[in-house]
């Protein structure tokens, strides 16, 4: 075991943790809503992950830290403690497949050997996760329920509208890069990420969008990629 990278995975944990308890003071001392301060822990902190593929070499350091933070999440659940993350009005597992959807993408991303099979799935999971649902909660107005055969989804237009927006952009970003070209395979692979992904969130329930979002990326990717 590398020295230096149990160090930085050592870091990342008191990183995380310090975030937590940032986000929980904020919470009870400005009384913000649940569902916001949930949003901006989820953004943060798998953010904070994007640059995994850079800093460890072994999913194993993956593994650990997974590990951790969701036994902590499990043992709050039904405590006072991090109520940031906790107190929301709908029935979810996100908060606990959060770590575990980090850790099978990064693996899958390992065993591939293609460290844009977890940054791309990362930087949407959580960057347009939580703006979907700030849209969402923020824009009332015509913003319509999306219902399909007769089942609510629990997601709006403009919610998933801004998904798939954020998420195109972001693929097209990533995807230039990655290949240096901005040509029409880039497009045509960044308008598929954006459309599948935007699927696996919106068919999503109680969370499990955490696990769908970066799993309907990765098949994308390796099909066209």
């Amino acid at each position: 075991m590398d020295v230096n990278t149990t160090i930085i995975a050592f870091i990342y944990f008191i990183g995380i943790a310090l975030l937590l308890i940032f986000n929980e003071i904020n919470y009870r001392r400005l009384n913000i809503k649940g569902e916001i301060s949930r949003k901006f822990a989820h953004f943060v902190s798998t953010l904070a992950t994007v640059i995994f593929p850079y800093i460890f070499s072994s999913h194993w350091y993956v593994l650990v830290l997974a590990i951790i933070f969701f036994i902590v999440l499990f043992i709050t659940k039904n405590g006072t403690q991090l109520k940031s993350i906790h107190d929301i009005d709908r029935k979810s597992i996100g908060s606990y497949l959060l770590p575990l959807s980090i850790y099978i993408t990064f693996f899958i991303s390992e065993q591939l050997d293609n460290k844009l099979l977890y940054i791309l799935p990362m930087l949407i999971l959580a960057i347009s996760d939580p703006m979907a649902a700030i849209v969402g909660i923020s824009l009332k107005k015509n913003n319509h329920k999306i219902i399909i055969f007769g089942i609510d989804t629990k997601k709006s237009i403009f919610g998933s509208g801004a998904f798939f927006l954020s998420s195109l952009i972001i693929s097209l970003i990533a995807l230039y890069f990655n290949r240096i070209s901005f040509d029409t395979t880039t497009l045509l692979i960044a308008f598929l990420v954006a459309l599948v992904s935007s699927i696996g969130e919106l068919l999503s329930w109680r969370g499990s969008d955490n696990i769908s979002i970066p799993i309907s990326v990765i098949l994308v990717l390796t099909i066209f990629i």
